[in-house]
């Protein structure tokens, strides 16, 4: 393999932290039917099974975080129902910070519902919840902030600003896919996109000029490619039988940003997460299906 890309423009505060990776983004609790197929429209279909999982791409994030071996705080919003309950149970079982917490009277904590084909992939629809009110707070001090796109873009960008402003490093998962100001993109340090996000945002150029310093772009099936300004490396994807691709992307997240919290430059961090990333389509559902650091050190042993 070429040399691993670097990073080499921010000047990124190293010092001690109280948390290694901070994820600001979303919470919900994931609706998973299984079926044989995705229904075309106007079609019922008789489904194979129901299960109810903590999910939300950043309660996801964190949690992969946490287990890829992070000091984690989570910045989110629950609404006072069951739902919200249970999630802040599952950040209490994880050993992750919920200081940050918001949560919202009479309203509800926000739900996704997902159809897992034969082939483990799946169609979602969100319904933001809470999410939708989550406001700008004071950010918990972490060497890396990641954060997403279920959440009101105007609260990941003072985030942002927030940790830039101690020269803190900053990840942007930018999903679900949306236009994004040009002032968000000039506070991230690095942008992990899929394919399409990445054509919506313009390409990794655009995202150089704006002061991006690496773009990763995950590839599904094919693997993960790498780009900084000194060039393009690709990952191949792990050999692994999928049965759910549910919190794959996620798990890549959380994990990659544990390894650029640890030290690791973006490429030995992405083979890290690549590796999180193709562990979690081989179990159902999102949480359930994030691994441990011990899992993702076999893998890559292996």
């Amino acid at each position: 393999m070429t040399a691993p890309a670097t990073l080499n423009v921010l000047q990124v505060n190293t010092g001690p932290a109280p948390f290694d990776v901070c994820v600001v983004g979303s919470s919900n609790l994931d609706l998973v039917v299984t079926a044989p197929r995705h229904p075309v429209p106007g079609e019922t279909l008789l489904g194979t099974a129901y299960h109810e999982y903590p999910g939300g791409k950043g309660l996801n994030q964190v949690v992969a975080a946490s287990r890829a071996g992070a000091r984690a705080a989570f910045v989110s919003a629950l609404g006072d129902d069951s739902a919200g309950q249970r999630l802040a149970g599952v950040l209490a079982d994880e050993d992750i910070d919920a200081t940050a917490v918001q949560w919202l009277a009479s309203t509800a904590t926000g739900r996704a519902l997902i159809t897992v084909d034969a082939a483990g992939e799946n169609s979602i629809v969100v319904i933001p919840g809470a999410n939708a009110d989550l406001q700008p707070a004071p950010l918990p001090d972490a060497r890396v902030v990641l954060g997403q796109l279920e959440i009101p873009v105007a609260v990941v960008a003072d985030a942002f600003a927030q940790a830039r402003a101690i020269s803190r490093m900053t990840i942007l998962n930018p999903a679900p896919a949306t236009a994004l100001p040009d002032e968000l993109l000039r506070q991230c340090t690095i942008v992990i996109p899929n394919e399409h996000e990445h054509a919506q945002l313009g390409g990794a150029d655009r995202l150089f000029r704006l002061g991006v310093e690496a773009v990763v772009t995950t590839l599904g099936g094919d693997g993960v490619e790498v780009e900084t300004t000194d060039g393009r490396r690709r990952i191949e994807p792990f050999a692994v039988q999928p049965i759910d691709t549910t919190g794959a992307g996620d798990a890549f997240c959380g994990s990659f940003a544990v390894a650029i919290a640890d030290g690791a430059d973006p490429l030995t961090a992405a083979r890290f997460a690549a590796a999180a990333g193709a562990i979690a389509t081989t179990r159902a559902g999102a949480v359930p299906s994030l691994p441990r650091r011990a899992d993702i050190d076999a893998l890559l042993a292996g």
